[in-house]
């Protein structure tokens, strides 16, 4: 492909994020993408089947892949257990706090087929994204650090109260006070720690 083809598939990729997090999912057509992108439908079309298509992309290339590099630096499957869950949610807040039109389709992502869909488009096999924390948290299981639950109830124990905070995040951004503060988020952390050893 050539560089000029790339770059406007990346901007309309970043445009259909945007039109995401500033009016809903709901509020996406080809037909709007193509106008803010400033093309026409059938250029959309070219590269993507339809509005699903474009969302399972969107989904794999521009927010999943990134968000699992962003919560995955400076983390160690050695660490403690404490210290590597400040780690990932630290990480991941401030990746999901700085990129508001990913975490708005990471949660439609959540309460749609989508993400199944896109998993299965790509062939993506469970425990193929995050690794490392599946291993790191089997590996506290092994040493009998914390309970044992199945990594899916880990990964909804672990994460499912962060991205609630995000989005609480997001809700104070247009009020006097933020209520989600460093504090409040080491103090959440800690309770969620706290909760899952033996």
């Amino acid at each position: 492909m050539r560089p000029k083809n790339l770059e406007k598939e990346q901007a309309i990729r970043t445009l259909a994020l945007d039109i995401i997090a500033k009016e809903g999912l709901e509020n996406l057509s080809m037909q709007k993408l193509a106008q803010a992108a400033g093309v026409s439908p059938r250029t959309i079309y070219i590269k993507y089947e339809n509005k699903e298509d474009l969302l399972i992309k969107l989904f794999i290339k521009e927010v999943l892949q990134v968000y699992e590099q962003a919560v995955l630096v400076n983390f160690s499957e050695e660490m403690d257990f404490a210290t590597g869950v400040k780690k990932l949610w630290f990480n991941a807040f401030e990746y999901l706090k700085n990129n508001r039109s990913a975490f708005a389709l990471m949660q439609y992502g959540k309460s749609s087929p989508l993400l199944n869909k896109a998993f299965q488009q790509e062939n993506i096999q469970q425990g193929q994204f995050f690794a490392p924390i599946n291993r790191f948290v089997q590996l506290k299981i092994s040493q009998g650090i914390i309970k044992p639950f199945h990594d899916d109830v880990y990964r909804a124990l672990l994460f499912s109260p962060l991205l609630d905070l995000v989005n609480e995040y997001f809700d104070y951004t247009e009020r006097p006070v933020q209520i989600i503060t460093d504090d409040v988020l080491i103090a959440c952390c800690e309770t969620v720690i706290k909760g899952l050893l033996n």
